[in-house]
């Protein structure tokens, strides 16, 4: 089955560090502008999903959830979290890291169009 959401070594060492100092994290991408363009990762029990919220995938035990209205826009994108040298918003864990998460994009083929898991939207 095709994946919504992968990682690249260097995302997965970060949550591998990031988990080890606060416990099981999530990451929520938003869309819209400012920090909500980037993935926001926190503590997996100071978050609570909202009903339109999009499940994109888990990553190294990382739930990767997606704000409806951006998930809306790239849907057809399978989106890649990667780590990269430099400083995040203020809001995420990984400020201060010397890290920051970042994704990128591919449009998938249409042999994985055709093979995408349901969406699964998660909230109260």
């Amino acid at each position: 089955m095709i994946e919504r959401v992968s990682a690249t070594p260097s995302a997965i060492a970060l949550i591998q560090q990031l988990t080890l100092a606060h416990g099981p994290i999530i990451f929520l991408q938003s869309g819209g502008c400012c920090e909500g363009s980037g993935p926001l990762c926190m503590p997996a029990n100071e978050f609570k999903p909202s009903p339109s919220d999009v499940v994109l995938g888990e990553i190294s035990g990382a739930v990767f959830y997606m704000g409806d209205s951006h998930f809306s826009f790239s849907e057809n994108t399978h989106t890649i979290l990667d780590a990269v040298p430099g400083s995040s918003g203020s809001f995420s864990l990984d400020c201060g890291s010397g890290m920051s998460f970042i994704t990128r994009g591919r449009l998938y083929n249409d042999e994985e169009l055709r093979n995408l898991p349901a969406v699964v939207r998660f909230g109260y």
